[in-house]
């Protein structure tokens, strides 16, 4: 269900909800510029605005949302509308951006790494002329690829300016949910493989979890195409035409990964249907079976019931032959009975109809190995 730290009902514009659990916030800094890369981890909120004054590339790392003060120092040194500070700390905010005086701003949904369910974790981005600042609400992200970048030199990253480190960061958080979809695609695998040869009632469940999986994934990954194409087209200072280009690619993996969602959410509503066609199928079985025992019975209890009458003027009451006689006949009418039942199809196996030039169309597109 839907939780969301907020403050009171009818609280000051501004106002943010603290989390009890979070850890206190660190900083971390890297600067960078074509020839040096400067990091730095544990910097004062004071220190902040002579870092920003430089003319390199300076990215600001806050990890953390549990201090309010230091939040809000972090907040009146780049200049943060207030606004724009309570949605970094009241969680979960949906994908967005928002231009503000100074800055640009964006809230983007990372997918928690090394996390086998599926879960996120909000990162706010504060984009200026000169500078990056990332919020996250705890240790541990996705960005580890662009950091080794930027350290290595690789790519223009180091000789581009703060709009394609922000960039950078929206293209990795976006990317992140390729292994999220990936495991979910071997799951669907899994459970179509399941749902064919032998389901079972755990099967329902997990086709159950999917769904929701699948639901929930959409919902993350829907506001990021909003929001990537609010980027592309609202003209801000603060991004420039190059950097464009990209966005436009990120934008395009963030609708890939809907289409992918899409059809992940055809195929488990597929799968809930054929499970429950499959089990209305055993069950139909199930009952057709109960049916042949007692049709197949019914004359044979018949004829017990006739000679288990006891009336002293039947004649077969004093036979020699009279039991196997009885015994006999019921045996073959069970045997008729089933061979009749066979022959209809009621039971095992119905014989396949000739194949006609229908049949030869449809065999025509199946694998080598699944003709026959």
């Amino acid at each position: 269900m839907f939780r969301k730290r907020h403050p009171p009902v009818g609280a000051m514009p501004g106002t943010l909800a603290m989390p009890q659990d979070a850890a206190p916030p660190v900083i971390h800094i890297m600067d960078y510029g074509p020839t040096h890369v400067e990091e730095q981890s544990g910097v004062a909120p004071e220190a902040l605005p002579a870092l920003l004054t430089r003319d390199s590339v300076t990215w600001v790392d806050v990890r953390g949302l549990g201090d309010e003060r230091t939040l809000r120092a972090i907040g009146e040194a780049l200049g943060m509308h207030a606004l724009a500070l309570e949605d970094v700390v009241n969680v979960p905010q949906r994908p967005k951006t928002e231009a503000y005086e100074g800055h640009l701003f964006l809230v983007v949904r990372m997918p928690e790494a090394e996390v086998r369910t599926f879960a996120t974790e909000q990162v706010s981005l504060v984009l200026g002329p000169r500078f990056v600042v990332t919020f996250q609400e705890r240790e541990g992200d996705v960005f580890e690829p662009v950091r080794a970048r930027i350290r290595t030199g690789r790519g223009p990253i180091r000789r581009a300016g703060a709009d394609y480190l922000g960039y950078a960061l929206v293209d990795t958080v976006v990317d992140a949910y390729y292994p999220v979809l990936e495991r979910v695609g071997d799951l669907v695998e899994a459970l179509e493989e399941e749902v064919i040869t032998a389901p079972t009632r755990p099967t329902l469940r997990r086709i159950y979890a999917l769904k929701r999986t699948v639901q929930e994934l959409r919902r993350t990954v829907w506001p990021h195409r909003d929001a990537l194409a609010a980027l592309l087209r609202d003209e801000s200072p603060y991004l420039g035409a190059s950097v464009r280009v990209y966005l436009r690619d990120t934008h395009d993996h963030a609708m890939q990964l809907l289409d992918v969602l899409e059809n992940y959410r055809d195929t488990a509503t597929g799968l809930l249907d054929v499970y429950l066609s499959s089990e209305s199928n055993r069950t139909n079985e199930v009952m057709r079976l109960l049916t042949v025992v007692a049709s197949i019975f019914i004359p044979l209890t018949f004829l017990a019931g006739v000679y288990g009458m006891n009336f002293e003027a039947m004649p077969e009451l004093h036979s020699r032959i009279g039991y196997p006689v009885v015994l006999a006949t019921m045996l073959l009418t069970a045997l008729g009975m089933l061979a009749w039942f066979r022959r209809r199809g009621w039971l095992g196996t119905p014989e396949e109809p000739a194949a006609g030039p229908a049949h030869e169309v449809l065999e025509a597109y199946l694998p080598a190995d699944e003709r026959r």
